[in-house]
């Protein structure tokens, strides 16, 4: 292929390549991978979400940067990669649920919301003028039951019992696959996320870790003693 020719189909994000790719969704992956990692695992009776950050200057303030957020109280939602995209996609779940409570009269589902959110990511990749999200989310919560979803930048979604996005979130998984049970307790759920998140490398303290638990009677953040209680307890 000749050089004009490959970069067309590297600008356009909406035009596959010969090879059947879109490159400005792979990029937007790239963006992802360079995102702080987050941890999501379904237990027995609850979601519980971990994420990593490092921050940029000893003069930012920490609560200030949120990669757990609720939807609706009920249901949470982890970003990875642009903090922007993922501010804007978490707008989105919120208007959802709200539009769900107004035309149902009751919670809206795990499912349909990742559903939806992967519906709104992946119209970015085949509308002209726009270009894919460069974040991924973790949606979970506990309605009926726990469950877990990803939604990547090309706007698929992935229920998962546990799963990580960001940053060497392919070491994590593996770390997940090794320890994770079904019908975990709570706790055991959380200590498994941190050994998962800090891996070989990375030092977990109260200022980098945000945990969150979603239960059926909604979503809780951990304050900065929970979060220092926790770490102690898995030795980390």
């Amino acid at each position: 292929m000749e050089p004009n020719n490959q970069q067309a189909y590297d600008r356009g994000s909406t035009i596959f390549s010969p090879d059947g790719r879109l490159y400005q969704v792979e990029y937007a992956r790239e963006a992802v991978a360079r995102g702080g990692p987050t941890v999501g695992i379904t237990a027995a009776e609850s979601v519980v979400f971990a994420s990593y950050g490092s921050a940029r200057s000893p003069l930012v303030v920490p609560e200030s940067i949120e990669k757990l957020r609720d939807i609706d109280g009920q249901l949470g939602i982890a970003t990875a990669g642009h903090v922007a995209d993922g501010r804007r996609l978490v707008e989105q779940g919120r208007q959802f649920a709200h539009q769900e409570r107004l035309r149902y009269d009751e919670q809206p589902g795990v499912e349909a919301t990742a559903k939806a959110l992967a519906d709104f990511v992946q119209e970015s990749t085949q509308v002209g003028g726009t270009r894919p999200f460069g974040a991924a989310l973790l949606v979970g919560g506990v309605v009926d039951r726990p469950r877990l979803y990803d939604v990547d930048p090309s706007g698929t979604p992935t229920e998962w019992r546990a799963t990580a996005i960001g940053h060497e979130s392919d070491a994590i998984r593996e770390a997940l696959e090794a320890e994770y049970e079904q019908q975990l307790d709570e706790h055991t759920a959380l200590r498994l996320a941190l050994r998962a998140l800090s891996g070989d490398e990375r030092e977990l303290s109260t200022e980098s870790l945000d945990v969150a638990v979603a239960r059926e009677d909604g979503l809780t953040t951990f304050d900065e003693g929970q979060r220092r209680d926790l770490l102690e307890e898995t030795e980390l």
